[in-house]
């Protein structure tokens, strides 16, 4: 169940950030999205805390800020799966759009995951 609502929270955020940030768009359907959904997941995942490995000392030098940063290149690389397996997402700039993404999915997640709980 704890996967089940992880992913629906993570599609919530990404739902407002698709919503919000102009430049990350969707389209497609909702076997789609929740493939998206489930590819940010696994950016997250597989791929966050091995970018957080490499710029350590960078997130340390900037205490912590730099992990907005990983976080943007972990959903760009979300997005260009989306690209590649033809489900929807797009991104129509690298930085801003989905740095803007990016912050946005995190704030939604914190939010949700504090009103939901464990």
């Amino acid at each position: 169940m704890n996967l089940i609502l992880r992913l629906a929270v993570t599609g919530a955020a990404l739902w407002a950030a698709v919503y919000v940030v102009p430049g990350l768009d969707f389209e497609g359907n909702f076997l789609d999205f929740v493939l998206v959904t489930a590819l940010v997941l696994g950016a997250n995942a597989i791929v966050k805390p091995i970018l957080n490995f490499f710029s350590l000392p960078l997130i340390l030098l900037t205490l912590g800020l730099f992990l907005l940063v990983t976080n943007a290149i972990a959903l760009q690389l979300a997005v260009a799966l989306s690209g590649a397996l033809d489900l929807g997402l797009t991104s129509s700039g690298f930085f801003w759009a989905t740095f803007l993404g990016a912050l946005v999915i995190s704030v939604v997640r914190m939010v949700l995951e504090k009103i939901l709980g464990d």
